[in-house]
């Protein structure tokens, strides 16, 4: 099968790609390259496929034209940076997302599987959430996932098939590796000042996914019979992962040597907080087999880091955060405050 891949050189796409050419598909990536300079070790670890360098704002019909699927990463990717400009989170993970597919669905391409969050649910007003659970984003990153999904099932017939990946926070190792996402930044302030640091009071609960394991449902939603998935919600992850922001903490204090875990002065409680049941993608997905857990991917964040020589101020600095090396690129001109590019990817200085 012939797969584009949206963001095929983000955070989760760099891991995506080499997965889905194992499985014996072949993949075109688009991606604007945005964080072009926060490569983690050798560009040489970033997948080689067929490519076009373009913002998802600017797709034409013709970028998505001979493929049988589309698997859409590509977006604005957090909370903190949807705070900072919502206007353009919005124009990029709703309307961008939603022309996508309708040049999909105009192209002939019938599967069209969307990264949408767990963020849908921000402040749940449930103990447990479920996909038919009432929604209750509380971010302009949540809302803007919510927005593409419900303007997405209006696409959906019998030609065009919208899945709606709803993934649980990611965690692991990456070639784009964020710092930016509670388990990896744990580990990285483990492993670099010896403290696994609480901004909260650590009771918030949060559902954790692998990032291999969100790729691995990818994978099944594009490869799974129509009947299966036409329409469908599924929320990534497994029911058994998940846990409060302080016990996320006692996994990386156990896993890192010499490390305490420390709170911040003043903490205030999270009003994100939620807990996801996956009986449904295990019941319903049958290609989908996660293969990590927390304690698993705190390891291996560590072994990483370690080999890698993980210093303080690549942790802290603006290379490998992503509000902060976005803030860098425009003080320097080489994007705009839409986050288009002004200068070529390879000349950016942040």
């Amino acid at each position: 099968m012939k797969v584009l891949v949206t963001g095929h050189r983000g955070y989760i796409g760099s891991v995506l790609v080499p997965l889905f050419q194992a499985a014996g598909h072949e993949v075109r990536g688009l991606d604007s390259d945005l964080f072009a300079r926060s490569t983690y070790g050798p560009a040489s670890a970033l997948p080689t496929v067929d490519e076009v360098r373009r913002d998802i704002r600017d797709v034409t019909i013709d970028d998505v034209r001979g493929v049988d699927a589309v698997v859409h990463l590509a977006g604005m990717a957090n909370d903190p940076m949807g705070d900072l400009v919502p206007e353009v989170t919005m124009a990029v993970n709703h309307e961008a997302t939603v022309r996508l597919a309708g040049l999909a669905k105009e192209a002939g391409i019938e599967r069209f599987v969307f990264s949408s969050s767990c963020s849908v649910y921000g402040a749940a007003t449930e103990e447990w959430v479920t996909e038919t659970s009432r929604p209750n984003p509380v971010t302009p990153y949540g809302q803007s996932k919510l927005d593409a999904e419900h303007d997405l099932i209006a696409l959906a017939d019998d030609r065009f098939t919208p899945v709606f990946m709803r993934s649980a926070t990611a965690y692991g190792f990456s070639p784009r590796i964020r710092f930016d996402l509670v388990i990896n930044n744990l580990a990285a302030y483990a492993f670099t000042k010896g403290a696994v640091f609480i901004k909260s009071d650590g009771m918030p609960w949060r559902p954790v996914v692998h990032i291999e394991d969100i790729a691995r449902a990818m994978l099944a939603a594009v490869e799974a019979p129509r009947d299966v998935v036409h329409g469908e919600a599924f929320n990534v992850g497994q029911t058994t992962e998940n846990y409060r922001i302080h016990e996320l903490a006692s996994i990386v204090e156990r896993t890192v040597p010499d490390s305490k875990v420390e709170y911040a002065p003043g903490n205030n409680p999270d009003k994100r907080t939620y807990r996801v049941d996956c009986t449904k993608i295990a019941r319903t997905l049958h290609g989908f087999k996660p293969q990590w857990t927390a304690e698993r991917g705190a390891q291996e964040l560590y072994r990483h880091y370690k080999a890698i020589g993980l210093t303080e101020s690549e942790f802290e600095g603006p290379r490998y955060q992503r509000l902060a090396h976005l803030k860098g690129l425009i003080a320097s001109g080489d994007v705009d405050e839409a986050f288009r590019w002004q200068t070529a990817p390879e000349a950016a200085t942040a």
